[in-house]
């Protein structure tokens, strides 16, 4: 059997020889096939990859390590980052960036990929600034909080974690007939708790893009019990005010019920990433290496309406992402 052709070479305009990428902030499923797939695409093309461990704190200290295709073999299906993640403080500092973009220079880096939120986003802007150094930026989050892409690497597994504690969590309710309030990640973005609201078939979901009146919320709940529902499930983001222990304060307060609260947290980043992060992951880390290839830099690669899509990195934080409203509509309508 032959074998299967390479890539062909593409166009390399800028003179890409070597590239550095890193993962920062909180880590995301899906975060590994973007590394796995950068490190090959770049290989196709004749570009020699540098791992730099631990984030921006290990671009400050010069934690590197050379990766080739057999190094990003047996990764795409792990959770978490095999480059590890890390705060730097450091790197909020032009000491400390001054610093890292010398030990890039030192290992003759053209340009470097960052996989990550907004706080990563906002080091390699100012990396890129002060230093000439081209970067391009994946988005890693969970929050699906970036505005330039439909969807973040880790979300989609994110989701599906959330809602298989739903579902077990709906059993024990309906067992009990109690009220489970259950919070769900997203300290500014409500994407999380909306889809799994939705999907989970939830009475009622709180997100910090709308405040909501409790009035309302306490009948709501009066409302599914007087139609026989054996339990309700309520969604919180944790960026909610007060989150899911205040919400579960009011609603026993309004209506003498007894409430649970089960509080997710940091489930929800870990896991084996399911097939649509893999897949965005593997396209965002392709097309990134051929942006750097182009001449493209201080952008965030995405996809939306199915195609990849270059935002400039301060309108990925600077530009508010709302949550669906149609979506939401459509939860307190199958609430019923």
């Amino acid at each position: 059997m032959t074998d299967l052709p390479h890539c062909p070479p593409q166009p390399n305009p800028a003179n890409i020889r070597r590239v550095a990428v890193l993962t920062s902030g909180g880590d995301a499923p899906g975060m590994n096939a973007a590394i796995r797939a950068v490190v090959r695409t770049a290989t196709s093309q004749g570009i020699e990859v540098i791992g730099v461990r631990r984030g921006f704190s290990g671009l400050h200290r010069g934690d590197f390590v050379t990766l080739g295709p057999r190094d990003v073999a047996n990764t795409i299906q792990r959770g978490g980052t095999i480059l590890l993640s890390a705060r730097s403080h450091t790197w909020r500092t032009p000491e400390g960036r001054a610093r890292g973009a010398r030990h890039l220079h030192a290992h003759d880096v053209d340009a470097l990929i960052v996989i990550g939120g907004d706080g990563s986003f906002h080091g390699a802007h100012y990396l890129q600034e002060e230093h000439n150094i081209p970067v391009i930026g994946l988005p890693g989050t969970i929050d699906n909080d970036l505005y330039g892409t439909d969807h973040t690497i880790g979300y989609f597994t994110a989701v599906e974690t959330a809602l298989d504690a739903v579902d077990k969590l709906r059993d024990t309710g309906a067992s009990h007939e109690r009220i489970f309030v259950i919070e769900v990640m997203g300290r500014h973005a409500g994407h999380i708790a909306l889809d799994v609201a939705v999907a989970g078939g939830a009475e009622e979901v709180f997100i910090p893009e709308d405040a909501k009146d409790m009035d309302s919320v306490l009948e709501t709940v009066r409302s599914s019990v007087k139609r026989g529902k054996l339990g309700s499930i309520i969604i919180v983001a944790e960026g909610y005010p007060g989150g899911a222990q205040g919400v579960a304060a009011a609603i026993e307060q309004g209506t003498g019920m007894e409430t649970r609260v089960s509080i997710l947290g940091h489930i929800q980043r870990g896991g084996t990433p399911v097939s649509s992060d893999r897949v965005l992951a593997s396209r965002l880390g392709e097309a990134a290496v051929y942006a750097l290839m182009e001449g493209r830099k201080g952008v965030m690669v995405g996809r939306q309406n199915h195609e990849t899509s270059f935002t400039p990195l301060p309108e990925t934080w600077e530009q508010r992402k709302d949550v669906s409203r149609d979506l939401y509509r459509c939860a307190r309508t199958l609430s019923i």
